[in-house]
């Protein structure tokens, strides 16, 4: 067993209660009514089952981790009951790019990081890769956002500002997923 793989389970059980699933860009997810979180990989009944992997920070500067450690706050937050996955898939067009290429589109041009910093310690967020698990993963990413219901209206701004970036031009596929607890 891997600790740092998760398992998103959608069906009829969990902690989370799946409010809407929207398609964002390509194919959507069927709607289920609730999500289950958990790191074990057992024979759940689901309408689907996303993985991902928390890694390493990818396309962060050193100054731009320590910021973000410095005002990011945890997951769990019991003031925290709104949450969102938001599973992404990029282009091949974005895989075939160097690593300095994908890190000029990620921050200098689409100042990802530097967007988020704006909305710290409000929403709290998780990346999850997906990439590397296997070439039968339907996404590449799974961020998972938490945040108190009074600023919904600031993390649907922070999407705004993500998906107008030079960044979302590669992305193929992506679904946001609203959450309560």
């Amino acid at each position: 067993m891997n600790p740092r793989l998760t398992h998103f389970y959608a069906g009829l059980e969990g902690t989370w209660c799946i409010r809407e699933i929207r398609k964002i860009k390509g194919p959507s997810l069927p709607d289920a009514e609730r999500l289950l979180i958990t790191d074990s990989n057992g024979n759940l009944d689901g309408k689907w089952l996303l993985r991902g992997v928390r890694s390493n920070s990818r396309y962060t500067s050193a100054e731009e981790k320590a910021q973000l450690e410095l005002r990011q706050e945890g997951l769990g937050r019991s003031t925290s009951t709104f949450a969102v996955l938001i599973p992404i898939k990029k282009t091949e067009e974005w895989w075939l790019l160097s690593q300095d290429q994908r890190r000029e589109i990620f921050e200098e041009q689409s100042k990802h990081t530097s967007v988020g910093l704006n909305y710290l310690p409000a929403i709290a967020r998780r990346l999850y890769h997906c990439r590397d698990l296997s070439t039968d993963e339907p996404f590449d990413f799974l961020t998972w956002f938490e945040f108190s219901p009074d600023h919904e209206r600031d993390f649907d701004e922070l999407l705004v500002h993500l998906r107008t970036s030079r960044e979302w031009d590669f992305v193929e596929r992506e679904v946001d997923i609203r959450l309560q607890r």
